[in-house]
């Protein structure tokens, strides 16, 4: 990260300063302005630069009633023993405004165990962001371990490593998996997979006491595509064959089966184990991802959903 310099420090000291006067002190834009003596207007725009910049966090822990409704009837229709429903703007059915924060916490209720867990990470951008809204901890009695590389074939990375970044957050003891998201064959996978430090950390992940992932569409403006892990053709093809959504690379169709197909061939992420004894949180939301995410609550590979009530409702319109 670049040094900010001193200007840039004091700007975010003073944003920080008036954040924490409106969220945590109560206090009005108008109040602030006259304590920091600035105009209101830059009262607002501190206020607004303290949470853009991840100074202050923002969190809602107050149940709103309609998202309560909805959760008990997600948990009801889907058999989950976890559901979380967040607000959501009608206006944006894509929006995923609030999902990291509802992450965010769940993951620290994990984390603030006394007695040592392994929690198990997917990777994506959604989880990240939930990684950018966890608190400053020390858990070094806990482990985290990835359940996928982040790797092309080619050896380029994603930015949306999830073990690494959060590494950093808890200080915990962290296991990354360095392998490509696709191997070149089922061959190559399973030659990678013998290898000692993959075979133990594959091994560290299926006992993981707590696991986190999001769920992914299908289509050009899916994750595996865009991050180019697979081509258009290889796209179309997945299609044909009636796949909607995947979960670490794993490919599945709406009724939560898994596509016999070449990239479940490749696939070198860890398993997923149907019926889960240990708690299994997807996180995920938006109308692209409403079949997905139907056919990973179907699969039973979840048994755990963080979405927003726009999802919910679109979830439960369907037969």
């Amino acid at each position: 990260m670049p040094k900010r310099s001193n200007v840039e420090t004091r700007k975010l000291d003073d944003a920080a300063r008036a954040g924490w006067m409106y969220y945590v002190g109560g206090k009005t834009q108008e109040e602030i302005a006259k304590k920091l003596n600035v105009s209101r207007q830059s009262a607002q725009r501190m206020v607004a630069l303290s949470v853009s910049e991840g100074l202050i966090k923002v969190r809602l822990e107050h149940p709103i009633a309609k998202c309560m409704d909805l959760k008990v009837k997600l948990k009801a229709r889907f058999g989950l023993n976890f559901c979380r429903v967040v607000p959501s703007i009608e206006a944006e059915p894509t929006s995923t405004l609030g999902l990291a924060q509802a992450g965010a916490s769940v993951i620290e209720l994990h984390l603030r165990s006394a007695e040592p867990q392994v929690l198990a990470m997917g990777t994506g951008r959604v989880l990240r962001a939930c990684v950018d809204e966890l608190s400053i901890m020390k858990c070094e009695q806990h482990q985290i371990v990835a359940l996928l590389g982040n790797m092309d074939s080619n050896g380029s990375a994603s930015s949306y490593d999830v073990v690494m970044h959060m590494a950093e957050h808890i200080k915990a003891k962290h296991y990354p998996m360095p392998l490509p998201v696709l191997s070149r064959d089922k061959a190559d996978k399973e030659q990678l997979h013998k290898q000692h430090h993959i075979a133990a950390n594959l091994e560290l992940a299926a006992q993981a006491d707590v696991t986190f992932v999001g769920v992914g569409n299908l289509g050009l403006n899916s994750p595996l595509h865009q991050d180019g892990f697979v081509m258009p053709d290889e796209i179309n093809k997945l299609q044909q064959q009636g796949a909607v959504g995947e979960i670490i690379g794993w490919v599945f169709n709406k009724n939560g089966q898994l596509i016999d197909c070449e990239v479940n061939e490749r696939v070198a992420s860890t398993p997923l184990i149907a019926n889960p004894s240990k708690p299994v949180y997807a996180i995920a939301a938006g109308e692209e991802k409403v079949y997905a995410i139907l056919g990973a609550l179907r699969s039973k590979f979840i048994n755990g959903l963080i979405t927003n009530e726009y999802t919910a409702e679109r979830l439960l319109m369907i037969d």
